[in-house]
């Protein structure tokens, strides 16, 4: 791993990218990494853009700032790519991660002949597989792990299992859900 990761996360209030990069930075942080995890509002309401943003390195982060020059961004909404500079700041050898139906072909076509690394994800289709509703946050993060490489692919699984179990107590189909996503993202990915 790089001396420290930064990524930028595109999403509209209500999908939960705030709250994909809140648990990435919960789980990482448990492999005893620094990290650092928050989210910049527009306006608050169900449907606005909203960007957040985390940092994780094996030193200690002094830096409290927006990230500027990402070296990932995961795009919640793909609907963004005509309303947000998704690409703004990424580093050359950055990846954008976009959920997406379209062809890749046809998302380089929108971001203007894009040349850089990019990874498409349908996390509409795995959230209605396995959850049976549209929750494109749960598949982007997996995909952030799997692609960032910021920790284990096994222990990101317990983490998230121990998180769900804690949080959905109550609602043992929501966990098996949930988990069945991440497994399939992780899998779907090359």
């Amino acid at each position: 791993m790089k001396d420290m990761i930064e990524i930028r996360w595109h999403g509209r209030g209500g999908q939960g990218a705030k709250t994909a990069a809140l648990l990435l930075t919960d789980v990482v942080f448990q492999t005893g990494k620094y990290v650092q995890g928050f989210p910049e509002y527009g306006p608050e309401r169900m449907g606005a853009p909203i960007t957040a943003y985390n940092r994780i390195s094996d030193r200690e982060i002094r830096v409290h700032s927006n990230i500027y020059e990402p070296d990932y961004v995961i795009v919640v909404d793909s609907s963004l790519l005509h309303v947000a500079d998704v690409l703004a700041g990424l580093k050359e050898d950055g990846a954008l991660i976009i959920n997406t139906e379209d062809s890749e072909e046809e998302v380089r076509r929108q971001l203007g002949g894009y040349q850089g690394r990019l990874y498409m994800v349908d996390a509409k289709k795995i959230s209605l597989a396995t959850l049976g509703k549209y929750f494109p946050n749960t598949p982007m993060l997996a995909a952030a792990v799997k692609i960032t490489g910021v920790m284990d692919e096994a222990e990101f699984l317990s983490a998230m299992e121990e998180s769900f179990q804690h949080k959905f107590a109550k609602k043992p189909e929501v966990i098996e859900g949930n988990m069945k996503a991440l497994r399939m993202t992780l899998e779907s990915i090359q």
